[in-house]
């Protein structure tokens, strides 16, 4: 499990005040991504970095506080 970036989205949905499942819609149309990494499953380096590429997008665009 890649707990920095499971602790990058969790921190991200609370400040956002997103749900889990919203989250994952927002930043990759995976309304399932954060349930399965919790799980284990693997996340290629190139998809970890588009979506950390999209929690600082969206932080940005929604204006919160990094």
């Amino acid at each position: 499990m890649n707990t920095s970036l499971l602790n990058a989205l969790e921190n991200f949905k609370t400040t956002a005040g997103l749900s889990e499942h919203r989250a994952g819609l927002v930043l990759v149309n995976n309304g399932r991504l954060i349930e399965r990494l919790r799980t284990g499953c693997r996340v290629w380096p190139d998809t970890e970095a588009k979506i950390r590429a999209a929690i600082a997008r969206e932080t940005i665009k929604r204006g919160l506080p990094t």
